[in-house]
């Protein structure tokens, strides 16, 4: 079994090679050619925290994989960072271990706003005035390095409930290209931006239906547990499109799933993202339109990156 380590995958990773890899990754599970089980989930209280097993084989490929990934919230009180996590890729023919990726949650953090990006592609406006951050942890950061594969605009306001992590992300060298801002509150942020991400672990809305201009797309990425929400409810109704990564899984939970346990929507409203992929048609046709995608992480995600960096060490080739 091959071992990599955090240094090996970061040095090897190649952000276009990953964007197409997870775009057929989308498109392979909503047409029904991937098994991609429920999520298994473990929660903690004291201290806080949550570990997801998410694992998979796409029907065609020649690999599964196991993903761990967790998150413990107070970890930065200790210095420590609130992610951590591996990926396991085994042979589908003889379960053999074949690969190793020591990641500590970085494939995970980049398979999310490579997610991210994919959504931006298909559903922003045309032409992006800012981008808007909800969060000032590491997927915030994420999310904007891989943004600027989705849109030109070059403007982004941040909001966090500690301002000073939100001026120190305003700080980062290799965020340079950025022009930032940070929201006083999240009402500036919804009225100055049309695309909006938003990246926290809230357990209650973030971001108001009513606060909402058209024309703005909004990709929730926070959500990716029970009791978790970042978004009113209402915002499913007032979206001409909601499109999320796995019907099943944004059902069971997610932004989505409290719109559709308070009936607020229906699930016949709902497009994977995949479909989307295949059918343009399926996303946005108007720049007026209010669009909506939510993504609770599915295995194949994790499937396609670590298949991706596994070839570009030589040894394979992806299925």
């Amino acid at each position: 079994m091959k071992i990599l380590s955090r240094e090996q995958i970061e040095n090897s990773l190649s952000i276009p090679q990953i964007l197409e890899a997870i775009e057929q990754g989308f498109i392979t599970y909503s047409r029904g050619e991937a098994v991609i089980p429920p999520v298994a989930s473990l929660h903690f209280t004291s201290p806080p925290g949550d570990c997801h097993i998410k694992y998979g084989y796409a029907r065609s490929g020649k690999y599964y994989v196991v993903k761990i990934a967790s998150g413990f919230y107070d970890n930065p009180k200790q210095g420590l960072p609130s992610n951590n996590g591996l990926m396991l890729l085994f042979d589908k023919q003889t379960g053999n271990p074949i690969c190793a990726l020591l990641d500590e949650g970085y494939l995970t953090d980049i398979r999310t706003a490579a997610a991210s990006c994919i959504a931006a592609k298909c559903l922003a406006p045309k032409n992006v005035s800012c981008v808007g951050i909800v969060g000032t942890g590491s997927q915030a950061y994420y999310q904007l390095k891989l943004l600027s594969f989705a849109t030109k605009c070059r403007r982004a306001m941040i909001w966090g409930r500690d301002r000073e992590k939100a001026r120190k992300m305003t700080r980062q060298d290799d965020l340079n290209e950025w022009t930032f801002e940070i929201a006083n509150d999240l009402e500036q942020l919804t009225a100055e931006c049309n695309l909006i991400v938003t990246t926290t672990a809230s357990s209650h809305p973030l971001l108001l239906a009513d606060h909402i201009k058209p024309g703005t797309h909004i990709t929730a990425v926070g959500a990716d547990d029970i009791g978790k929400q970042e978004l009113d409810e209402n915002i499913f109704m007032r979206a001409e499109k909601v499109i999320v990564d796995s019907r099943s899984q944004c059902a069971a939970f997610g932004d989505v799933s409290h719109a559709l346990k308070k009936g607020v929507i229906g699930p016949e409203k709902l497009v994977e993202l995949g479909e989307v992929l295949t059918n343009p048609s399926l996303g946005r046709t108007s720049d007026s339109q209010i669009t909506v995608c939510d993504l609770t992480g599915v295995a194949i995600q994790d499937l396609q990156i670590a298949e991706s960096i596994y070839s570009v060490h030589g040894l394979t080739s992806r299925s």
